[in-house]
C-alpha cells in the first residue's frame, strides 16, 4: 500500500511549488506534530511478532527432514515449514492461541476481545514489514498533520470495524493483520481531501492518485489467502471517521476574524452535513455489524455474492 503526501504551503495565495504536492492555504496552517504514535506502533508490532515467535518454537514441535524449520539457525525463533506457512511465521494454532480473530470463539466463547487483539498479530515477516512500511508512509504523514489523538482514534477503531466485517463473513479460518487499520488511516486520506475541498490546490490530481491506490490495494484483496473483508470493514469505518476528525476551516475563515466588515462561518454547510452522515453511519454501522456478530449471524446468508469481495476464482486460483 502507498499514499499521497500532503504537505503544508509555505507562501500566500496557496501558491504550488514545482514538486507537484497539493498544499494549505497559509492563513490555516496548524500546528506541526511531532510523530510518536506511529513509531510506537511499529515498535509494538515487531515485539509482538517476536514474542509469538517465541511462543512458536518450531523446533520443538516439528521434527524429520520433510517438515523441517526454516532458518534453524534462528533456534526457537525459526519459521514454519514454507509448505504450512509461505510467509515465514508461526502456524496458525499458535496464532490463534495468542489472539487471532476467530468466529467461533468470539461468538461462542465470548472472546470479544479477538476483535482487537488480532490487528496485532501477523502471519509471518512478510506480511509484517509489508504491513509495517505501509504504515509509516501513511501514519507519519497523518500524525504530524492531525496528532496522535485522532490518528491513533482512527487506526483502532477502523482495525476494530475492519474485524467486525471479517468475522461477519470469514467463520472458518482465522484472521491476522493490521490492514484493516491501515486500510482506516486510507479511508480517512479519503474523507479529509473531500471534506477540506476548498483549502487544496490540485485537489483533483490529489484524488484521482488516492483513488487509484486504494482501488490497487483493495483489488489485491481479491487474491486468496487474503482478507479482503477487513479491508473493507477499516475502509469503510476509516472514510467515515475521516469526516468527523479531520474536518477543517473553510479557505477563508482564518483572515476574515481579522476583519470585522468580512463574516464568515468557520465550516462550510457541505462540511456540517458530511460530519452529520458520518456520524450516524458510524455509530449505526458498527452496532447493527457486534449485535449480528454475537448473534451469530452469517454475513453470507444476506449477501450471496458478497463472498467473491474476499476471493474471486479465476482459471489461476480456487477459493
Amino acid at each position: 500500500m502507498a499514499n499521497r503526501d500532503v504537505e503544508r504551503g509555505g507562501k500566500q495565495n496557496r501558491e504550488v511549488h514545482n514538486n507537484n504536492n497539493y498544499f494549505y492555504d497559509e492563513s490555516s496552517r496548524d500546528t506541526h506534530w511531532t510523530p510518536w504514535l506511529v513509531p510506537a506502533i511499529v515498535v509494538a508490532n515487531l515485539a509482538v511478532f517476536i514474542a509469538v515467535m517465541f511462543v512458536n518454537d518450531c523446533p520443538q514441535k516439528i521434527n524429520g527432514p520433510n517438515k523441517a524449520c526454516v532458518a534453524r539457525f534462528l533456534g526457537r525463533f525459526s519459521f514454519q515449514p514454507l509448505r504450512e506457512n509461505p510467509l515465514f511465521g508461526p502456524s496458525s494454532s499458535t496464532l490463534e492461541r495468542m489472539g487471532a480473530l476467530e468466529w467461533r470463539k468470539v461468538v461462542h466463547e465470548h472472546h470479544g476481545w479477538r476483535l482487537v487483539t488480532c490487528m496485532w498479530l501477523h502471519a509471518g515477516i512478510i506480511h509484517l514489514l509489508t504491513n509495517m512500511l505501509s504504515l509509516i508512509f501513511i501514519g507519519i504523514r497523518l500524525e504530524q498533520q492531525f496528532g496522535f489523538i485522532r490518528v491513533g482514534l482512527i487506526y483502532l477503531v477502523s482495525g476494530f470495524g475492519g474485524s467486525i466485517l471479517s468475522s461477519l463473513f470469514l467463520q472458518e479460518s482465522i484472521s491476522v493483520g493490521a490492514s484493516g487499520a491501515l486500510f482506516g488511516l486510507l479511508g480517512a486520506m479519503l474523507s479529509e481531501l473531500l471534506i477540506n475541498w476548498t483549502i487544496y490546490a490540485n485537489k483533483a490530481a490529489a484524488l484521482v492518485t488516492l483513488l487509484f491506490i486504494i482501488a490497487i490495494n483493495l483489488g489485491l484483496g481479491l487474491l486468496p489467502r487474503v482478507d479482503n473483508f477487513a479491508h473493507i470493514g477499516g475502509f469503510l469505518t476509516g472514510l467515515c471517521l475521516g469526516f468527523v476528525l479531520l474536518v477543517r476551516p473553510q479557505y477563508g475563515w482564518e483572515a476574515s476574524r481579522t476583519n470585522t466588515s468580512v463574516t464568515k462561518r468557520k465550516h462550510s454547510m457541505y462540511q456540517y452535513v458530511l460530519f452529520v452522515v458520518a456520524a450516524v453511519l458510524l455509530v449505526v454501522g458498527l452496532t447493527v455489524g457486534l449485535v449480528m456478530l454475537f448473534k451469530g449471524e452469517n454475513g453470507n446468508k444476506h449477501c450471496k455474492w458478497c463472498h467473491r469481495l474476499s476471493c474471486f476464482p479465476t482459471s489461476k486460483w480456487t477459493c
